[in-house]
């Protein structure tokens, strides 16, 4: 065993997307991600792996979890209304199966091997569907919902309520919390296992953690926009880094 194993930075995986780009001359497909999730991942102290969709994602995700310490699941277009038993809503994205079997892939090895998971936006989503639970496909249909994505790529700045007692308070302390937001789906019945976190004033969920188990949080808006706050990849980094010297 290598005798600076326990002062290794802890190595954590981040799901990309897989989608057309250009570059130059070229125009192809490629594993893309916006740097905002590195840069943050980075600065609290992290090595980085990407973790594009895979064609065999059970096999690759069971491989794939055993060189890391620590998962995000990122955000993206919307998880399959299939996987929830739900028809899909005209506004709902293009089934994007390759992302989804392979990050719920992921997920399931995580959780075995016990490494902590940090889920952003459609990562929450995603793990809700996971633990089984439901999504509403479009909150703009509800009165107050289109305050959630106001379109040409700028995100909403809005306040949600982080409630006391959760692994989420103990990060970012209980109460009012500004947080930055891009989405048109939420979440709707809780999956088993979860518990709330935080929530909006119209009683989105807007944050939810495992409430047995590894260290799971995941939240409906997107950290990685806040350079100035990085608590939350901080507070991964801190139970990857427990886990990597744990399993040196």
């Amino acid at each position: 065993m290598d005798s600076n194993a326990s002062d290794r930075m802890p190595v954590i995986g981040i799901t990309t997307y897989r989608e057309r780009a250009k570059q130059g001359v070229w125009d192809v497909r490629a594993a893309f991600l916006p740097e905002q999730y590195m840069d943050r991942v980075s600065e609290a102290g992290g090595a980085v792996v990407l973790l594009p969709p895979q064609p065999d994602p059970a096999s690759a995700a069971a491989r794939v979890v055993r060189g890391l310490d620590g998962l995000v699941l990122t955000g993206g277009l919307d998880v399959q209304p299939e996987l929830y038993g739900a028809p899909r809503h005209a506004l709902t994205d293009p089934a994007r199966a390759d992302r989804d079997d392979w990050e719920l892939a992921l997920l399931a090895a995580a959780r075995e091997a016990g490494i902590p998971v940090l889920g952003i936006c459609r990562g929450l989503q995603l793990i809700n569907v996971a633990f089984g639970g439901t999504l509403v496909q479009h909150l703009p249909d509800q009165p107050g919902g289109e305050r959630y994505r106001i379109g040409g790529g700028v995100f909403a700045q809005l306040t949600t309520q982080v409630l006391a007692g959760t692994r989420l308070a103990a990060i970012l302390g209980p109460g009012a919390f500004g947080v930055h937001a891009y989405h048109h789906q939420g979440l709707d019945r809780l999956g088993e296992g979860l518990v709330a976190s935080a929530r909006m004033d119209d009683g989105l969920v807007y944050a939810a953690e495992a409430a047995e188990g590894s260290w799971l949080v995941a939240v409906q808006w997107h950290p990685e926009e806040n350079a100035a706050d990085i608590r939350l990849f901080e507070a991964l980094i801190a139970q990857a880094d427990a886990f990597a010297k744990e399993h040196a």
